[in-house]
């Protein structure tokens, strides 16, 4: 079993919840951290004092407050923590269900489990723990049918930079400038112009504000 786990949370009912379970299970040391900048804080001390943490267990969503921080999101820590220590285990615990985000954390960040909040989240956080001792992956049954819509596998790089911009509000002839001033290709107005309309034929929207709006809801924007 894990001996050394630090947590990622900002609520103390869920941080509580959290240790209990890992108590329960015995792993032998835990800590946590409210914001994601002390949680990185914590892992790079670990390491540099060569005694490592052996699990992340982060959320996604942390409130903001009075205090600025660098890192604001769970998202941004477990890519600041792949890049620290790229073989870490981690574990994500969160109520976010957006396929697309999800997607990301497990294809991209390398995530070994996606456990969503519910009823019977604690008895999945033990089952995902323990197939993440056997090398194995864990995603919540609720959530698996979310990332694996085909839909998501049509979308690159380059369509997330055209919805960004177009829910920023960037008109086409803008977004064909906005995008030659960064080297981005294709360019013209008139490809932009195609793929968009090949958008909205993937996600089944009539409109350009109804794309936005689907596009945001899957967490692709």
């Amino acid at each position: 079993m894990f001996k050394k786990v630090l947590i990622a949370e900002d609520f103390d009912s869920i941080n509580i919840a959290l240790i209990q379970t890992l108590e329960s299970i015995g792993v032998q040391e835990i800590h946590h951290a409210k914001y994601c900048d002390d949680a990185l804080l914590k892992l790079k001390k670990a390491l540099h004092d060569n005694e490592p943490y052996d699990l992340l267990i982060s959320d996604l969503s942390f409130e903001t407050d009075y205090r600025t921080v660098i890192i604001p999101s769970g998202e941004e820590l477990i890519a600041a923590t792949r890049k620290l220590m790229p073989e870490l285990p981690i574990l994500v615990y969160t109520v976010e269900d957006k396929p697309f985000v999800i997607k990301t954390l497990v294809e991209d960040l390398k995530i070994n489990a996606f456990v969503h909040k519910g009823r019977y989240s604690i008895s999945q956080l033990k089952t995902a723990m323990e197939t993440i001792l056997f090398n194995g992956k864990f995603i919540s049954q609720n959530v698996v049918q979310l990332i694996n819509d085909s839909t998501l596998n049509d979308l690159g790089d380059y369509d997330v930079i055209v919805l960004q911009e177009l829910s920023n509000g960037v008109s086409l002839d803008e977004m064909e400038q906005l995008l030659k001033l960064k080297n981005i290709t294709p360019n013209s107005k008139s490809y932009i112009e195609k793929r968009i309309s090949k958008l909205k034929d993937i996600f089944k929207a009539k409109t350009t504000i109804q794309l936005i709006a689907i596009t945001k809801d899957l967490g692709v924007i």
